[in-house]
């Protein structure tokens, strides 16, 4: 009697995984679930940019914040307003 070779385990794990994705490419409703997958990706790439297009405003703020703290320093020796002070309250 010939015996059959046995086949090692990466071979059968092999063999069975395309079995499975064979049948999940046949699942009923696989089709919307890569197409819920295809339009997930490009959302996640308009939010990237969206992101990236942030820490660009960020970094403009940051400098018009220093200008105007310059400008503040510069104008600081001209006339300024008096402060504001809040009335005392009573005590109870």
């Amino acid at each position: 009697m010939a015996e059959k070779p046995q086949k090692d385990l990466l071979t059968r794990l092999a063999e069975a995984g395309e079995e499975a994705l064979h049948r999940l490419s046949e699942a009923p409703g696989m089709d919307r679930a890569t197409a819920f997958a295809k339009s997930t990706r490009k959302q996640l790439d308009e939010l990237t940019k969206r992101v990236q297009g942030i820490s660009a405003l960020e970094a403009r703020i940051a400098k018009l914040e220093k200008q105007v703290a310059t400008l503040s320093k510069d104008s600081g020796s001209g006339k300024r307003s008096p402060s504001r002070k809040a009335p005392p309250t009573a005590a109870p």
